[in-house]
This record gives C-alpha cells, sequence and structure tokens, in this order.
C-alpha cells in the first residue's frame, strides 16, 4: 500500500465563467501563487491531478477537457456516471464474487459502490498515479482493512504476478491521453483470461481516441475467442467491453431474467435494462482491420443516445 501524502492544498475560484465553484491544487510547487496557479488551470497546464468542487459534486481531472470521476456530496456511494452502473452488470454474470480486482482508481466511485453494497466481496484496487491515491480521503474512499485494499502499481504487471484467481476485473484506466498504454503494450488480457474463475467476467471501460482501442481489443480477443461483447452506453462516448470465461449471453433466459429482477431489488440500478443491452451487443468476429468497422456498430447502435435511466 501507498503511504497516504500530507496534502495541503491550494484553493481558487474557478477561472471558467460557465462552471461556477472552486479548484484545489494539491501539493502545488513551492513559492506557486493563486493567481500563477488560477491561470496555468485556465491554460490547461496544470502537471498534476486536480479537485474541482461544484456546489453539489466534487470532480478528479487530469486535464479539463475530461472528469475523471465525480462523487456527489450528499451522497459519496452513489454512481454518478451511467457508464459506472452498466459495468456492475457483471452482478447478472457472477452475482457472489468473491474477489473483485479493479484497474484504475480515480476518485473511487466502483470501489466506493462495491464495498458498500457487496459485503461478502473482497476488493483489490490498483493504480499506478501515487498522487491519486494521495486523494482518496477527499473523496471518501474506505481505509484498507480485511476485504479492501488499495495497491499502488501498474495493473497490467499486477495482474501478470497475481496467483489466485479472480471473479471479476473491472478496467477503468487512463493516462491523460487514453486508454492506459500498458494494457495493450503487455501480456494483461492473456494473463487476466487465465486469471478469473470459469464464471468470470471482465469488464472494460473504452474512452478517448479512438487509435488506442484496436490494439486493446486485438489483444483481448486473443485472449478471449468470441467470448466478447461491445456494449454502447447510451447518451456517453463510452462503450464497454464484456468478455466472459463462458460463451456470452445471446439471449435472455428465464434464469437471467429473473436474476437482473432480483439484483434490481437490492440494487438502485436498472439491470433488466441492462441484461437486454447486453444481450444486443456487439460481437467482435473479424479480424484486427475489421474492428474499426465493429466498433463503429457499437457508436452508432441504435441504443447509442437514448437515456439509460
Amino acid at each position: 500500500m501507498a503511504e497516504r501524502k500530507d496534502l495541503n492544498f491550494l484553493e481558487f475560484e474557478s477561472p471558467w465563467e460557465c462552471q461556477p465553484g472552486k479548484v484545489r491544487v494539491p501539493n502545488p510547487k513551492e513559492g506557486a501563487s493563486v493567481d500563477e496557479l488560477s491561470r496555468r488551470a485556465w491554460r490547461d497546464e496544470l502537471e498534476r491531478p486536480y479537485i474541482f468542487d461544484s456546489r453539489l459534486e466534487r470532480r478528479l481531472h487530469f486535464t479539463n477537457d475530461a472528469t475523471q470521476s465525480a462523487m456527489l456530496l450528499k451522497d459519496p456511494d452513489a454512481l454518478i456516471a451511467q457508464y459506472t452502473r452498466k459495468m456492475m452488470a457483471f452482478l447478472l454474470f457472477n452475482p457472489n464474487p468473491e474477489h473483485i480486482v479493479m484497474i484504475g482508481l480515480g476518485g473511487g466511485s466502483l470501489a466506493k459502490f462495491c464495498y458498500r453494497n457487496l459485503p461478502r466481496s473482497r476488493i483489490t484496487v490498483v493504480e499506478i498515479d501515487e498522487d491519486v491515491i494521495a486523494l482518496r480521503e477527499e473523496f471518501c474512499i474506505p481505509k484498507d482493512n480485511e476485504r479492501f485494499r488499495v495497491v499502488h502499481d501498474d495493473g497490467a504487471r499486477f495482474v501478470e504476478r497475481l496467483d489466485e484467481r479472480v471473479d471479476v476485473l473491472l478496467i477503468d484506466a487512463f493516462d491523460a491521453d487514453g486508454i492506459a498504454l500498458s494494457l495493450p503494450n503487455s501480456d494483461f488480457y492473456a494473463c487476466a483470461a487465465r486469471q478469473l474463475t470459469d464464471n468470470g467476467v471482465l469488464v472494460m471501460n473504452f474512452w478517448g481516441p479512438r487509435d488506442r482501442y484496436v490494439d486493446n481489443l486485438t489483444k483481448a480477443r486473443a485472449a478471449f475467442g468470441d467470448s466478447l461483447l461491445l456494449v454502447p452506453v447510451a447518451g456517453d462516448v463510452n462503450v464497454l467491453l464484456f468478455a466472459f470465461k463462458q460463451a456470452p449471453p445471446q439471449s435472455i433466459t428465464d434464469e437471467l431474467a429473473a436474476l437482473a429482477r432480483r439484483l434490481q431489488m437490492k440494487l438502485p440500478l436498472d439491470f433488466p435494462r441492462y441484461l437486454r443491452r447486453i444481450c444486443q451487443g456487439i460481437t467482435l468476429t473479424g479480424t484486427p482491420e475489421s474492428f474499426e468497422v465493429e466498433l463503429s456498430a457499437a457508436f452508432c447502435s441504435p441504443v447509442f443516445g437514448i437515456d439509460e435511466e
């Protein structure tokens, strides 16, 4: 576990008229003034992750263009982003996971939700950026204990070294430019397929420049074969990859429908709708050259742009 840094913040009013709130910069360089940091924030030149507080939300940013994570100040464990809610659809295929491994901490939205709502699950979160880990208390992320821990490591290397089976792998790992490069540039997907239990499932968020998608999909298909589905997130520019150890679902069975209803009664998530969307997912059946076409099909899916909830 990475030791928590003692943080001090410089805080200033938002330099963006259309976004009222406060910017909070942790551990600024010695001698940096509020005026200087405000100018750098306006020019998108802050070098470390920073916090933006509005009246209702706290957000984590690497750059001004994209929100890495968002938290409701009145309900820190809620899932705000639609893609995080749909990622929880892994419960349709492994409803009682013993061990969940998450690659990418961010503001800890999925980690907190799973910790609160899956009390029988052990959760390991891997984060490469110690500056992100240092902000865990600002986002109400639980302290490490017997069933929850945050590991400072590269996610790909961590999975390669795992010596135990995993029920669920949730991947939400990005740098300032898109999907983390260590995932396709390693044996991550092959190791993930090997470490998942027989009913295991991998769910990965795809976001950012699409030139990074194809390498990841190529490695994932080599590891999982035809057991992959691309599922768009309606109303967002995200696509989720579901990878299974077993054949993916192609239709809604009575058993799956009943499980979706039970899960919906336990958690504030629309599992029946998620199940329908997953069964409508795009199957990767071609070669890497055809993945661009299949990605376009996912983005142009009839469900893309329709409100999820």
